[in-house]
């Protein structure tokens, strides 16, 4: 459950990256409405997008195969899943000594409650062509889901904070580091029976370039103060 990009790493406010940025100096980095608003909108659709490839049942991203696993072997609803490894990987965040945001625990909280929303709404249809709507209408809603929450730039969601903070510490690169975390989280879902198919094929192919469009259009511009 992861966007593909995160705010340009160029962008700076007070001379400093702003992933660098503690919660109180994000705040304070200018248009706080509109960011707010853009960050909430873009967690409920996350949030709505995730439900909708779930009740497609063809496949999700690498994330949700791995909480789809593991509700197969624990008695809670998908959203708690999403909600509680949040906070797991969240623990990662210590020894890379990344700054978590306003942005960031409302990621690790709001989408997990609006997908099983979701869930408890949207009933799974039956017929494959409808399957397949839900399947990419999800995709296409998830990556402006990514683009809005990610460009209000109020802190990256715990899944993208783990892919930044490890590139920071070890110096790999984004392509390597991000690779490897999905790999692994695709393989272990796999493993414990997660959703695999077309839509895990078909996000990994979309999601990338689809993010790189709209995020441009939704990164709020901060002056350097």
């Amino acid at each position: 459950m992861t966007a593909t990009s995160e705010a340009p790493s160029g962008k700076t406010v007070r001379g400093r990256p702003l992933a660098a940025l503690n919660p109180i100096e994000q705040l304070r980095a200018g248009h706080l409405p509109r960011r707010l608003v853009q960050l909430y909108l873009g967690l409920t659709l996350y949030g709505a997008s995730m439900g909708l490839m779930i009740q497609g049942n063809l496949g999700l991203d690498p994330w949700d195969v791995l909480h789809s696993g593991i509700i197969k072997h624990v008695d809670v609803s998908f959203g708690t899943v999403v909600i509680v490894m949040s906070f797991v990987v969240l623990l990662a965040w210590i020894p890379l000594r990344q700054w978590p945001g306003l942005g960031t625990i409302s990621n690790a909280i709001v989408i997990g409650l609006v997908t099983d929303l979701t869930l408890s709404t949207v009933d799974r249809p039956d017929e494959l062509w409808l399957r397949i709507v839900f399947m990419l209408g999800g995709i296409v809603v998830n990556a402006l889901a990514g683009a809005l929450y990610i460009g209000a730039q109020l802190g990256p969601g715990p899944r993208d904070g783990l892919m930044t903070g490890l590139v920071r510490r070890t110096g790999r690169s984004v392509r390597l580091v991000r690779t490897t975390i999905e790999v692994t989280v695709l393989a272990i879902g796999w493993l414990l029976g997660g959703v695999v198919g077309l839509g895990t094929v078909a996000y990994a192919l979309a999601i990338g370039p689809l993010v790189h469009v709209l995020l441009p259009l939704f990164t709020v511009k901060l002056a350097d103060k």
